[in-house]
């Protein structure tokens, strides 16, 4: 069985929009102002090693389809060859090699996805299904890094939702120049180190 892990560049008041540029976003690219330094490096490198797919909304997946093809590397070479699954209701194919769009109702296809697709599913960007996703309780880990830097504008990390969700503190560490990467998982599920 498959594990949704939503990983995320976020600022302190929680927008995650354009953190690598290219999105046309008032403050485009604003990670790369802040350095998170040779251990942040390290945790997205051994996070990328980690996943076994990537789910993403359609326009994550179109920004990574037209960036990582032509790249070379470890990141390149993981992202471009692992499976690879997009949200849209617009797209009717996908180019990116090993893509697979996922068209019909987002709870049943990821919930199916999970049953399908063994290992860690990671979801980079997407905020809309990153919200449908924390919404139905469908995300098993979140993963922020964040930036020490208000923007004040662009879209947030976490939208309204139906009910409380309860997360339990998995990791934190500091790192960079005064990067935060927080580590939560659901409340009540069990701690892989010890399931």
């Amino acid at each position: 069985m498959g594990r949704i892990i939503v990983t995320e560049f976020v600022s302190l008041d929680g927008v995650l929009e354009a953190p690598g540029g290219g999105e046309g976003f008032k403050y485009d690219g604003w990670s790369f102002e802040i350095d998170r330094g040779d251990e942040g490096n390290q945790f997205k490198l051994e996070e990328t090693h980690d996943s076994d797919a990537l789910l993403l909304g359609r326009v994550t997946y179109e920004g990574f389809a037209a960036a990582w093809p032509s790249r070379e590397g470890e990141f390149a070479d993981k992202f471009n060859s692992m499976p690879k699954y997009v949200v849209s209701s617009t797209l009717d194919k996908a180019e990116w090699s090993n893509s697979t769009v996922l068209s019909g109702d987002v709870v049943e296809e990821v919930a199916n996805l999970k049953e399908t697709q063994p290992g860690n599913i990671v979801v980079h960007g997407s905020a809309r299904l990153v919200q449908t996703l924390i919404e139905k309780d469908l995300v098993d880990e979140l993963r922020l890094m964040v930036f020490p830097v208000v923007l004040g504008t662009g879209k947030r990390l976490f939208g309204a939702t139906s009910d409380k969700k309860r997360l339990r503190l998995k990791d934190s560490r500091v790192v960079g120049d005064g990067v935060t990467i927080l580590t939560f998982e659901r409340a009540g599920q069990p701690d892989e180190a010890t399931a």
